[in-house]
């Protein structure tokens, strides 16, 4: 960690009385993990300040924590701290740029930096890594507690997949392993990150049935917007459905092109191996390495992409073969 910049981090928050957090759009665990995780934290260490996290409401992650309606006059000479989130159009809530000064948390790649302070570490497995991390830099001042620990450790579960992905770490398990050790219900937390309800399970056996598949590993799947509709699915409950042909073993990365609305499409990508955040950079997106989310603006900018895909994976075999 550079300590000059934490440093800097913890005397800026010590200044303001108002803190303002917020977090990227359409959250998943991760966002909203770092984001109320480092608000509970906040609370208990400074609890003259007044402490706010704002955002969309996220259908199928109430369980988590829910935010804050607050008036555009607070944010009149407060400090911002947006966590979890690469580029500032993504940040949920754009009064975010009403704020005095904003600090950004993130592990994401800091290709469109923002922010009046930023602290970015890509080697970490999720933004609540960093969180947490910056708990025990500053164990001398910072509070944790059992609702800040189950926030933190929930959101390193989604980012590395209850473990699953290579963004894993033996200190990411060592993290992981301390934020234990409060008084919280992890095994009903991982249910509750697991569960989903029967109409995201049937759209699931859609995504099996109409999953395209080439011949090197690359594949997709095209979700209209009728079918969402059908189903009664909104667009953020189509994220629970992402990782989901990674079982297949003859997989190696894959978009899911979710049709928006009002035009275009959502494009979430993922890969076991070869790089995708490169093709999400070149379709107005970006992200991880093998985890990554983009737009299209219509079915032939859908086919561009995928066909890219097919390109990497290609690419990928035949370096493996080398």
């Amino acid at each position: 960690m550079s300590e000059r910049i934490l440093e800097e981090i913890k005397q800026t928050i010590r200044q303001y009385e108002t803190i303002i957090i917020h977090r990227h759009s359409s959250p998943d665990p991760d966002a909203l993990g770092s984001q109320g995780g480092l608000a509970a934290i906040l609370r208990e260490t400074y609890p003259e300040k007044k402490i706010y996290k704002v955002g969309e409401v996220v259908s199928g992650l109430e369980f988590l924590v829910t935010m804050d309606d607050i008036s555009d006059e607070l944010y009149k000479g407060a400090l911002v701290i947006v966590t979890d989130t690469a580029n500032s159009p993504r940040i949920s809530d754009p009064r975010y740029a009403l704020g005095d000064k904003l600090i950004k948390i993130d592990h994401h790649p800091n290709d469109e930096p923002y922010g009046d302070l930023i602290y970015v570490n890509t080697k970490a497995s999720s933004c609540s890594e960093i969180i947490a991390d910056l708990w025990q830099f500053f164990e001398d001042e910072w509070i944790m507690t059992s609702e800040a620990a189950r926030l933190l450790y929930a959101g390193i579960l989604g980012d590395t997949g209850r473990f699953l992905y290579p963004s894993t770490t033996s200190h990411t398990l060592n993290v992981a392993a301390d934020l234990r050790q409060y008084n919280f219900d992890a095994a009903k937390l991982t249910r509750e990150l697991q569960e989903m309800p029967l109409k995201v399970a049937r759209l699931m056996s859609v995504v099996y049935d109409r999953l395209e598949v080439d011949q090197n590993g690359a594949g997709r799947v095209i979700l209209p917007h009728d079918l969402l509709i059908e189903l009664g699915i909104s667009d953020s409950e189509t994220s629970q459905i992402v990782s989901s042909p990674g079982v297949i073993d003859d997989l190696l990365a894959w978009g899911i092109f979710v049709e928006q609305a009002h035009g275009g499409y959502r494009v979430r990508l993922r890969s076991k191996a070869p790089i995708v955040n490169t093709i999400a950079k070149e379709h107005h997106g970006g992200g991880h390495p093998l985890a990554s989310g983009a737009r299209a603006h219509d079915i032939t900018e859908v086919d561009a992409i995928y066909t890219k895909i097919k390109a990497a994976c290609a690419e990928f075999i035949n370096n493996e073969k080398k």
